[in-house]
């Protein structure tokens, strides 16, 4: 039996916009988290009814293309890729996702390069940004994409400044007529789920909530770290330098939130010598974050590693499979939507 056909009929009406556009029985996506967004928990996912997206982050086309392929091997369900728009080979990622007939691709970390959205429009795939902003959301519109994720600060990973309520009330009154809008940050729980799907979102993206499913592979060590925290032990890093712009990243207090501070003043000293551009700093930074959210993810190094982690953190309560977490969201809001309309 698949998630749809439990879909209480409120529940399933308010999430139609959402699930014909990504294809699959039930609204909500996975977040793109590096090293955890992979092929074992994007297949889950998909598998049981929800919308898988692999995190490419700073993988090479060749990765990419063998990850693409694994996943298909695991799943005949719709799931998506996420690229981050600065990683320098974008377009040969493009391709990649083109051969392999991805249907989406969710473009993060900035405005969409020129050129980017028509050559993955070329192949056929729906284009999926996200907007911090409603002057940026209005831009993408215009620009041609075809849905959009709202991420408010509460989020883990990379973060903007404005919290998730305040984005969706800005965002969805003026934006969710036109195109598919995806709220995400700081959701743990099915009621949460309910409110934005009442104020027009077509679904949502969940990511920290997906972390410890049986099927990821997540360290254990990274799991009970999880298990173990609380919403205030997910903290935002600082910027060091104002001359070397750094997006933020909530992460789970540890060692390696000061070996990042650390880092930002390396690369502003080597931008300071002359020796590299800015873009280049700004890709050291990034290329650090991989290797520290690694060092966490896989080799279980909580202490020096980055765990990167929603505040809704605290509401991940144990390792569960992923068919359990959606039936628990998708009971939770289906009652919180049956208790508003009594």
């Amino acid at each position: 039996m698949t998630i749809s056909t439990q879909l209480p009929p409120r529940l399933a009406a308010r999430m139609e916009r959402g699930t014909a556009f990504l294809g699959c029985d039930v609204a909500i996506l996975c977040g793109a988290m590096s090293w955890v967004s992979e092929r074992h928990l994007v297949s889950a996912i998909s598998n049981a009814g929800g919308f898988g997206v692999i995190a490419c982050g700073a993988m090479t086309p060749e990765l990419l293309d063998t990850e693409i392929a694994a996943t298909r091997e695991m799943t005949a369900r719709p799931f998506g890729v996420n690229l981050i728009t600065m990683h320098p080979q974008l377009f040969d990622l493009i391709d990649v996702c083109g051969r392999h007939g991805v249907g989406h691709v969710v473009l993060a970390g900035g405005l969409p390069p020129k050129g980017s959205l028509e050559a993955i429009k070329a192949t056929g795939a729906r284009v999926i940004c996200f907007a911090p902003a409603l002057s940026l959301a209005k831009k993408l519109v215009r620009s041609g994409v075809d849905a959009l994720v709202i991420e408010g600060m509460e989020a883990g990973g990379h973060i903007g400044p404005v919290s998730t309520s305040v984005l969706a009330q800005e965002i969805l009154p003026e934006i969710a007529d036109q195109l598919p809008v995806f709220v995400a940050g700081g959701i743990g729980r099915g009621e949460a789920i309910a409110g934005y799907l009442d104020m027009g979102a077509a679904g949502v993206q969940l990511g920290t909530r997906f972390v410890c499913a049986t099927e990821s592979i997540a360290h254990p060590a990274f799991k009970r770290a999880f298990i173990r925290a609380s919403a205030r032990d997910a903290v935002a890093s600082v910027q060091v330098d104002p001359r070397l712009p750094v997006i933020p990243v909530r992460a789970l207090k540890n060692a390696g939130t000061e070996l990042f501070t650390a880092k930002q003043r390396e690369v502003a000293a080597t931008l300071d010598g002359g020796s590299i551009e800015m873009a280049e700093a700004q890709l050291q930074i990034e290329h650090y974050w991989a290797g520290a959210l690694r060092r966490a993810v896989i080799d279980g190094d909580v202490d020096h590693g980055s765990l990167m982690a929603g505040q809704s953190v605290g509401m991940v309560t144990r390792e569960e499979p992923v068919a359990d977490i959606l039936a628990t969201l998708i009971a939770e809001a289906a009652q919180a939507l049956e208790a508003r309309a009594a």
